[in-house]
């Protein structure tokens, strides 16, 4: 959560109330509407991408290395439950935690609120 803040502006916290934080997706993308719909089109395809892999790869390093780009591309679209349950499964999967698998389904659950979501957006648009 603190990362969160420190990618926004000073006086500027993120949006924990929506799946997708709108404010800090128009700033990334400087209010390019056709660039939001595209950055998030793109994360989605990541995000289900990631998550498959995750499930089936056997090998930690692999997992671990996998739970940080799915934090990473979150944070960049402002996702940032997606980005904290990643960060979480992550740390888990790094430190040889068994529950990591929970925080597994944590993370897809954070995922597929961050895609209904912007499959939302588009429906709206």
């Amino acid at each position: 959560m603190y990362i969160a803040n420190a990618l926004q502006p000073e006086g500027v916290r993120p949006s924990f109330e929506r799946a997708i934080d709108l404010v800090h997706l128009a700033r990334q993308t400087l209010g390019d509407r056709a660039l939001e719909r595209e950055v998030l089109d793109l994360f989605v395809i990541q995000a289900r991408s990631v998550l498959a892999l995750l499930q089936a790869s056997p090998d930690q390093k692999r997992r671990a290395d996998l739970a940080h780009t799915l934090k990473g591309s979150a944070r960049s679209v402002g996702a940032w439950r997606v980005a904290a349950q990643a960060e979480a499964c992550e740390a888990m999967i790094a430190a040889s935690d068994a529950s990591w698998q929970k925080a597994l389904d944590d993370l897809s659950g954070a995922v597929r609120e961050a895609v209904g979501a912007i499959n939302g957006f588009a429906q709206a648009a």
